[in-house]
């Protein structure tokens, strides 16, 4: 459904970005903010499902900082390779890309910002430092909570979460709900990180269902 486009940011870098537009006119723009597996099969589907809920949507590629056209699976030398470019991802280059790909978006109306994981996490930081962005929606990003002390959302922001993400701890999610108190937070029953992913053993079909519906609601309160 959608297309690799180039993106320009503020501070000259280039990246790519995978962007779908809507069949018919578009509720507005979308930023898909990936996982530690670069911009795969997952979040190109993802994309394309909220481009079928009537959003213009771009995932950019935040790791082409590091290298171009990193796209991994879920084997245990990706998660490690993931896990080591994200590393040397910084929350100014998430500024300047998510900034890049809300710029590309804008056209179609109030934009929003949606992330998992990793893109969880820059999801939040998007929310904080990137002009133009009207909701955003982090799904299970681990780091929230030691940020929420000094950056705080300039937008309406969603948190999502699994009860049973054993690389968040519960006690985290206590402190997002006690700095940010007009922020919706929800936990799934059953739901390890990762639960709206297809292509995991984490994943939980009505866990996200339940999530998306919340997300899509979201962006149409605020991004309408």
């Amino acid at each position: 459904m959608g297309d690799t486009v180039s993106l320009t940011t503020a501070d000259g870098h280039t990246l790519d970005a995978y962007k779908a537009e809507p069949s018919g006119a578009s509720r507005g723009g979308l930023v898909v903010i990936q996982e530690i597996f670069g911009i795969n099969s997952q979040i190109r589907s993802t994309v394309d499902y909220f481009a079928s809920q009537g959003y213009t949507a771009i995932a950019p590629a935040l790791f082409d900082r590091v290298g171009k056209g990193i796209e991994l699976g879920y084997n245990e030398d990706d998660f490690a390779t993931g896990r080591e470019t994200r590393g040397k991802i910084t929350d100014e280059w998430i500024t300047a890309d998510v900034g890049a790909a809300v710029q590309e978006v804008s056209s179609a109306g109030k934009v929003s910002v949606i992330g998992f994981c990793f893109g969880g996490y820059a999801t939040y930081v998007a929310a904080c430092t990137v002009d133009g962005v009207s909701a955003a929606m982090p799904f299970y990003g681990g780091g929230i909570a030691a940020k929420v002390g000094d950056m705080q959302p300039k937008c309406p922001t969603q948190f999502h979460f699994g009860d049973k993400d054993a690389a968040i701890p519960l006690d985290d999610l206590q402190k997002i709900k006690d700095v940010l108190q007009d922020s919706p937070l929800y936990v799934y029953d059953d739901s390890g990180h990762g639960f709206t992913c297809n292509d995991r053993d984490s994943f939980n079909e009505g866990a996200t269902e339940r999530a998306y519906a919340r997300a899509l609601d979201w962006m149409s309160q605020h991004a309408a």
